[in-house]
């Protein structure tokens, strides 16, 4: 059991910024792992407007070491005003796969 692993929920407008977010993120060690779902339909209020969105769904693999630089970019390069960042920790896994996100975020 651990606290230091996150996962960690995004989204993207379009899929080729969502992949190159993803490569970023894990080319900087910000993240040992970004799996992208595209086509996703969102739905939200927006300035008192129902919105309909397409989005990337961004699933990132991080440790608790790496969140604070890795929101920095994601703020940084995201094209929405106030962008989707949503944590949960990663309580239980297999040990080699938790060992192998230190490793690849350090």
């Amino acid at each position: 059991m651990t606290a230091n692993h996150l996962i960690l929920l995004t989204s993207w407008p379009d899929l080729t910024a969502a992949q190159q977010a993803a490569k970023l993120f894990v080319e900087q060690h910000l993240a040992a792992c970004v799996k992208l779902i595209p086509q996703a339909q969102s739905f939200y209020i927006w300035d008192n407007q129902l919105e309909e969105s397409t989005e990337t769904i961004l699933i990132i693999k991080t440790t608790q070491q790496q969140y604070q630089a890795l929101q920095e970019t994601l703020i940084r390069i995201h094209p929405y005003q106030v962008p989707e960042l949503i944590g949960y920790p990663a309580s239980h896994g297999l040990p080699a796969y938790l060992a192998w996100i230190e490793q690849s975020t350090q």
